[in-house]
């Protein structure tokens, strides 16, 4: 259930491809997630934080051109690993680790055509971010007395801004770098022994950065 939005948008980006494959690319490097520094607070208490730490994964974006300026693109990667630190007066604690998918989304506009070698780009989109396979700390444990300890955090549905660039070394191969800004924000509730113990709206806001190499077919 996890992965299925993900191989859906997937199947529909590659249903818009025609017969004549040239509108069609794929990117293929490193995608770093950097989370926003700002702590999230624990059961409403500022004195008490979250904030998740940062992950580089395998990026995979696949490019439909509608034309010589606007491009639909779709971000995808290999699943990304935070580990959920404490702040504040939790400082020094790791409280969690979670996994997580931000399949996105985005239309790009490129400022030159196909004619320039380096060709950057703008965007906006939509990202969906899917977590799982969340694993409580022993920390968390020892503090909340118990070792039935569950953590859940929602799904998340927010927009994504864009800048980046291109650079054609020949026809068919390149370079592509981007960085985007995501609304993620999701709600997080840890239960000790079935009963809620701590609530906390997590904003992740992270800066997404890639780069790697272009292949056009």
């Amino acid at each position: 259930m996890k992965t299925k939005l993900s191989i859906a948008l997937l199947t529909s980006l590659l249903a818009l491809s025609p017969a004549a494959h040239a509108n069609f690319s794929v990117n293929v490097g490193a995608i770093n997630v950097n989370p926003d520094s700002t702590s999230s607070p624990i059961n409403d208490n500022s004195a008490l934080g979250l904030n998740p730490g940062s992950d580089t994964q395998l990026g995979i974006t696949l490019d439909y051109a509608f034309n010589e300026q606007w491009v639909l693109e779709l971000i995808a990667a290999t699943p990304f690993s935070h580990d959920i630190n404490g702040a504040g007066g939790l400082a020094g604690n790791k409280i969690a680790n979670i996994k997580h998918l931000p399949p996105s989304l985005v239309a790009q506009y490129h400022f030159l055509d196909s004619s320039y070698a380096f060709r950057p780009f703008v965007g906006v989109g939509v990202n969906y971010t899917t977590f799982f396979d969340e694993q409580p700390s022993q920390a968390l444990k020892t503090v909340l007395g118990t070792d039935d300890v569950e953590v859940k955090l929602d799904d998340s549905f927010g927009f994504v801004a864009q800048v980046g660039a291109n650079y054609k070394i020949d026809e068919k191969w390149g370079l592509h770098a981007m960085v985007s800004i995501m609304d993620i924000e999701t709600d997080a509730t840890v239960y000790a022994d079935g009963a809620q113990a701590l609530t906390s709206t997590v904003k992740i806001d992270p800066i997404v950065a890639m780069f790697g190499v272009k292949y056009s077919f």
